[in-house]
């Protein structure tokens, strides 16, 4: 698919991609996103939509690509393919890339069953795990090669460092010395040209022998290596050449492991383009409420709620319009006030088909269509060129010859103001041979204008809708409503009045414009007019509507009131006849007491059955009452369970379930709990309490405190702990004991080195650093402390 660079300008797509771009957290990825291809065939639209899908459900999930520590290392990585030695920084940024491969992956895998086009493309991230471990391994945290990295390494710099003990240890002998101190202009050591010197007085030149290395400005003080230290500088200088050639030696071997996998690792940093790519993208779908249409197939356009892409990047609030080509219709007529929203209307549709062709959900709601086009063209705005003598009209008709020379079926063709800058009535003309030919070539149109006889073809030819971008004559403003099926006058008179024309003006073009306006005019006028009319009515209609609906619920809501009054007074009715009937049992009670003492057991036995049963009666009446007074919808079967949040009506208020039996259940109403009918309760009216902890809130709260109290900065120290390569139970046992002996013996800030790995040691060091009541306040080192492979924390006093 070929868009003309003119297209692409007027639709402002290059907006788009930088959108895109900007949302991408890789360097690869924003190339990648800036550069993004129109796709020529349905399946690969259609992949490229479902991979944003998968992208669009992990965000969903609150769930983002763990790709920190990507840098774009294709330079680095391709120079030590040809045998290029890398600098420490190079090799460090690439084991920190390896592991977010690593990491990468094994995320996408885990879920490969959700988002299983995501997970086949992390396969091609390399597993280099060995290769990230022994370069981390190498180097301190603050860039420096590691004694680690080799033992001859380790050999050389303890050679050095003696030798660097040495000397200092005889210059301090000679600083003593009563009988040199005269002839020094100050008592100290420093190094010039990597050896040791003292400042020597120029004067005592011939008394002190050795090698004069530097001299000061005013040539009074020399600085000579004594005769005594020229051996061991030279010692020192060897050592030292040996420790820059094995340290030399070990870059160029990590850089020539690296080299092997050069391959592989070009390869991982592609796919985590792609990868950065489809997140971008799912956050940008989010971003504008984008959805896919329907396209396989389609030739109708069905864009349901469109709105602006572009305006809806910028946060602006856009009107949605529904835009429907259908049937035979295959052009749409767009009339209406300037400023109004047709051009939008226009750039909209051509930016969302360009946007699909690039495989990018569309700014509409679910249930659209949209064909994928063959080619896009348009002409927006004033296309004069002084430089080829081409006026605006001339511009026009080169752009509309060019574009009918190169439409076919399945071109979408958008053109602003057609043929406008000219006579009407030839400029009319022109217009509708024009769109007649791109529909004889099988294109789809959309076209705005405010000629006359281009609103009638709707009336005339049935491959032409009309459609017109409304306007409140109450407010004299457009309303940026798109209303299929009706042509808009263009209200130019009413627009130059808001824009401050003087009103007799205004009145006086009123009149002329209906003196001289054809029929079409004057039945658009009155259409309008009948329109706003219409408006009126059904906004008085509806403010009918809301009152009587409001009027409906009162006399509801009075109806219950009257029928719970009745329902308690029955309940109360019930209940004092229940008391009358135990108060009468009990009468019964001791009456038969004292016919058992009779001879007629018999009788008294009838009376007191019959008493009792009376009772029952009216106990069970009033228990019905009871019922009946509480009784409400009985909710659905699985919302009565142990843990569910339900409405108990007696109470008017939401309980929880603690137990259930068949027609009863034990709730809990706050520290109150009961037992009550099933049948007084039904689904909840408020959302059920998370769990708090008083206790956590109290230290959170208190840690904030101490936090916002504590100094901002801690500085690094000499007092540190080295626990690389420990597991994470050792290293916690290990870091443990050293705060603790840090803090018997005062110390007040402590350097912890953990280095970057994984990143699982470093996290479970600092979640126990978080609780630790050693602790102050922590923070990851600076670049010059080590980074994000140290952290730095503050003792309490």
């Amino acid at each position: 698919m070929q868009i003309a660079q003119r297209t692409l300008e007027d639709l402002g797509f290059a907006e788009v991609l930088r959108a895109l771009a900007h949302r991408c957290r890789t360097a690869p990825g924003k190339e990648r996103a800036s550069a993004r291809p129109f796709l020529d065939t349905e399946d690969q639209v259609s992949d490229a939509l479902s991979l944003v899908a998968e992208a669009r459900l992990l965000s969903q999930e609150q769930f983002s690509l763990p790709l920190g520590g990507v840098s774009d290392l294709r330079d680095a990585v391709n120079r030590s393919s040809k045998g290029g030695m890398l600098e420490p920084r190079d090799l460090i940024a690439s084991a920190q890339l390896l592991y977010a491969f690593a990491r990468t992956r094994e995320a996408l895998e885990e879920r490969e069953e959700s988002v299983p086009m995501l997970a086949t493309l992390s396969r091609r991230l390399p597993m280099l795990e060995a290769l990230a471990s022994r370069i981390d391994r190498c180097f301190e945290p603050d860039g420096t090669i590691s004694d680690r990295a080799s033992p001859e390494l380790k050999e050389a710099r303890d050679r050095s460092n003696g030798l660097h003990r040495r000397i200092k240890s005889k210059l301090d002998e000679m600083l003593h010395d009563e009988n040199f101190i005269p002839k020094l202009r100050e008592n100290y050591y420093t190094l010039r040209n990597g050896r040791y010197v003292v400042p020597v007085v120029s004067n005592f030149r011939g008394e002190v022998p050795g090698i004069v290395h530097n001299a000061s400005q005013t040539g009074q003080t020399l600085f000579i290596e004594p005769q005594a230290m020229v051996n061991m500088g030279n010692d020192l200088a060897i050592a030292q050449s040996e420790v820059a050639e094995e340290e030399r030696r070990i870059l160029q071997d990590l850089s020539n492991q690296l080299g092997k996998e050069s391959h592989r690792v070009l390869e991982g940093l592609t796919a985590v383009a792609e990868l950065d790519e489809a997140e971008a993208a799912a956050l940008l779908a989010a971003d504008l409420d984008a959805h896919s249409p329907a396209f396989k197939g389609v030739d109708e356009l069905t864009l349901k709620l469109l709105r602006h892409p572009l305006l809806a990047i910028r946060g602006t609030d856009v009107v949605p319009n529904d835009v429907f080509l259908s049937g035979e219709a295959r052009a749409l007529v767009v009339s209406g006030p300037n400023a109004g929203g047709k051009t939008v209307t226009l750039t909209a549709v051509g930016l969302c088909s360009l946007m699909l062709r690039c495989g990018l959900p569309i700014p509409v709601e679910q249930g659209s269509k949209m064909p994928l086009y063959r080619s896009v063209n348009s002409t927006v705005g004033d296309a004069q060129d002084l430089s080829q003598g081409l006026s605006t009209f001339s511009a026009h008709v080169v752009m509309l010859r060019d574009i009918a020379a190169k439409v076919g079926p399945g071109s979408l063709v958008l053109i602003d103001e057609i043929a406008a800058d000219t006579d009407p009535r030839e400029g009319a003309a022109i217009a509708i041979a024009v769109l007649e030919e791109l529909l004889e070539k099988g294109a789809v149109v959309l076209v705005t204008t405010h000629l006359e006889e281009l609103k009638a073809l709707a009336h005339m030819d049935k491959r032409f809708l009309n459609a017109r971008v409304g306007f409140d004559a109450k407010r004299m403003a457009p309303t940026y409503r798109l209303q299929l099926g009706a042509a808009g006058a263009s209200s130019a008179i009413e627009m130059a009045a808001r824009m401050g024309l003087p009103e007799r003006i205004c009145q006086r073009a009123r009149d002329l414009a209906m003196n001289a306006g054809g029929p079409l005019t004057k039945a658009l006028a009155a259409a309008e007019e009948e329109r706003r009319k219409l408006s009126e009515e059904l906004d008085k209609a509806r403010e009918a509507a809301a009152a009587a609906e409001k009027l409906r619920k009162d006399l509801e809501a009075q109806k219950q009131a009257f029928e719970r009054e009745r329902k308690e007074k029955m309940m109360r009715f019930n209940e004092d006849v229940a008391a009358a009937s135990e108060h009468a049992a009990a009468e019964v009670r001791a009456l038969l007491q004292t016919l058992r003492a009779q001879t007629n057991e018999k009788a008294a036995q009838e009376a007191r059955a019959a008493l009792v049963q009376r009772a029952e009666d009216a106990a069970k009446r009033a228990k019905e009452a009871r019922a009946e007074l509480y009784k409400v919808e009985a909710p659905q079967p699985p919302t009565l369970k142990v843990g569910a949040w339900v409405r108990h009506s007696g109470l008017d208020k939401d309980v929880e379930i603690l137990e259930l039996h068949s027609n009863e259940a034990l709730v809990a109403a706050g520290v109150i709990k009961m037992r009550v009918p099933v049948s007084e309760l039904s689904g909840s009216r408020t959302a059920k309490p998370q769990m708090r902890f008083p206790e956590r809130n109290k230290q959170e709260a208190a840690m904030k405190k101490a936090s916002a109290a504590a100094p901002a900065e801690v500085q690094a120290t000499n007092f540190r702990c080295d626990v690389r390569g420990m597991r994470a139970d050792d290293a916690l046992a290990e870091v443990e004991q050293f705060l603790d002996q840090g803090m018997r013996s005062g110390e007040e800030a402590a350097l912890i080195i953990h280095g970057h790995g994984t990143g699982a040691l470093k996290q479970a060091l600092r979640d126990y650093l978080a609780n630790s009541p050693y602790i102050r306040m922590f923070r990851p080192g600076e670049s010059h402390e080590g980074g994000d492979g140290v952290t730095v924390v503050a003792l309490r006093a």
